[in-house]
């Protein structure tokens, strides 16, 4: 069993053509990451259609990429704007919730380092947690875990060339709402690519393994968010698999990939490709799970 991302080559648009050339490689799963990072609210007419298609193409969600949205940012200083992006993660948890997910994706940034915008640092952070406790009922209530994913500050990263790392992730943020909120509500996101611009960043998944329920699996060059094929990069993706294998994620190894830098330009081609590489890494983590 794996699972693929909807926007391997769009995330807008009608996604049923993408849905039938999943299915037709050999794709057993999906993660939705359709309307990622808009404002879109699903109808009940759409998410039932979605279903339709799943069904009809034998593919099971497994979870989807929520947004924080435009205008709905779900951690707005803006009072209204947060309330519309928390109606905006709630449209999401019902999507997961009655197509079958069990987590929804969320983004909750780096603090910046800009010493002029130093005052927002706080004020998000009450804003992210009235949203996240205003949430949690409702998810809870669904089934729903919420999955933070770990980012980079690409600023950050291009600014400082000597070092990097200094003020490039959220992990620290991860870590901060990983001790204020239970497991079975707050989890983690694991997203390969961002772990490792700047520097190899797994020492930061093993030490939050425990709340691992989603992946974004995909490689890179060590300097930018390229989204290729797993081994197509320099990924360290024998300690990725070691980690996987040592965490309680049992779900279908999942990968977040992208046509656009993988040098194929066939789409059937590329999900052949990115099916063959995703089964070959799941091999390597049922083999440690099976050693250990």
């Amino acid at each position: 069993m794996l699972s693929i991302t909807t926007d391997y080559v769009t995330s807008l648009g009608d996604p049923e053509p993408y849905l039938r050339q999943i299915a037709e490689a050999g794709f057993t799963h999906i993660h939705w990451c359709h309307q990622w990072n808009t404002d879109f609210l699903y109808a009940d007419a759409e998410i039932e259609q979605i279903g339709q298609w799943l069904r009809s193409y034998s593919l099971t969600l497994l979870d989807v990429h929520a947004s924080e949205g435009q205008e709905k940012f779900w951690y707005s200083p803006k009072e209204y704007a947060r309330l519309a992006g928390v109606e905006l993660v709630k449209n999401r948890i019902d999507f997961a919730a009655r197509l079958g997910g069990d987590a929804i994706v969320m983004h909750a940034y780096p603090p910046t380092v800009d010493p002029a915008l130093a005052p927002f640092n706080e004020a998000a952070l009450v804003q992210l947690r009235k949203s996240l406790d205003e949430l949690q009922p409702y998810a809870r209530a669904r089934g729903v875990r919420i999955a933070l994913e770990n980012l980079i500050d690409f600023a950050g990263v291009r600014a400082d060339a000597v070092t990097p790392a200094a003020a490039d992730d959220n992990f620290d943020l991860i870590e901060t709402l990983f001790a204020q909120y239970p497991p079975d509500y707050l989890g983690l996101c694991y997203d390969s690519g961002h772990a490792n611009i700047g520097r190899n960043r797994l020492e930061r998944l093993a030490a939050v393994k425990d709340r691992l329920c989603v992946l974004h699996l995909h490689d890179n060059d060590g300097e930018s968010d390229l989204h290729q094929l797993i081994f197509q990069g320099v990924i360290d993706w024998q300690r990725t698999a070691a980690l996987i294998a040592a965490s309680p994620y049992a779900k279908p190894i999942s990968m977040e990939v992208s046509i656009r830098q993988s040098g194929i330009s066939k789409e059937a081609e590329f999900l052949h490709h990115a099916h063959e590489t995703g089964a070959r890494f799941a091999e390597i983590v049922d083999a440690l799970r099976h050693r250990e």
